[in-house]
């Protein structure tokens, strides 16, 4: 991606405190980052105002679905690594609910 210079006005103390954490050469990296995750993120509030627009807003009991979805999605992935490291004859520590069991 080609790239061009631009100016522009921070918070010194932000700058600066950025700046010390990405260490040299990292900042330009880390703006940049964060715009686009901020472009992310006006992207996807875009379409849930659209979607809600269509479909009315999204009720409690949906996103609580949505949420409770998405745990199961992750455990599924975390006991799938762990098989596979377990597979590769790697060290693999105690699934979370094992760990609770024992307690």
């Amino acid at each position: 991606m080609a790239t061009k210079k631009y100016t522009v006005t921070l918070p010194e103390e932000l700058a600066e405190a950025i700046r010390a954490e990405v260490g040299p050469g990292g900042f330009s990296r880390y703006v940049t980052h964060a715009i686009e995750r901020q472009r992310e993120q006006d992207r996807l509030g875009e379409a849930i105002a659209w979607w809600e627009k269509e479909y009315g807003e999204v009720t409690e009991a949906e996103l609580a679905e949505a949420e409770a979805e998405h745990r199961e999605i992750e455990r599924r992935h975390a006991d799938l690594a762990r098989a596979q490291r377990v597979a590769a004859g790697e060290p693999v520590e105690s699934a979370p609910e094992q760990r609770g069991a024992a307690a």
